[in-house]
């Protein structure tokens, strides 16, 4: 799967999804694969296990939330 610097994650959908639905992609999965903060423990180390599952790995606690990234 090539994947380059400009394209990142977008570069398995390849060229006839378009430049736009492709910029799209790139904002929410970046966004959905970092680390984000706590509800409980107000610590950065919530990481996404499934479409709003999510795992804080600090105070091992599995709770439900957005989709793709927890709202701030």
């Amino acid at each position: 799967m090539a994947r380059t610097k400009k394209v990142k994650v977008a570069g398995k959908h390849r060229a006839g999804f378009g430049t736009r639905v492709r910029t799209k992609l790139i904002a929410v999965e970046s966004k959905q694969r970092k680390s984000q903060i706590c509800h409980f423990c107000k610590k950065n180390g919530v990481k996404r296990k499934s479409a709003g599952i999510w795992f804080c790995e600090k105070c091992n606690k599995t709770f439900a939330g957005g989709a793709y990234y927890l709202k701030d």
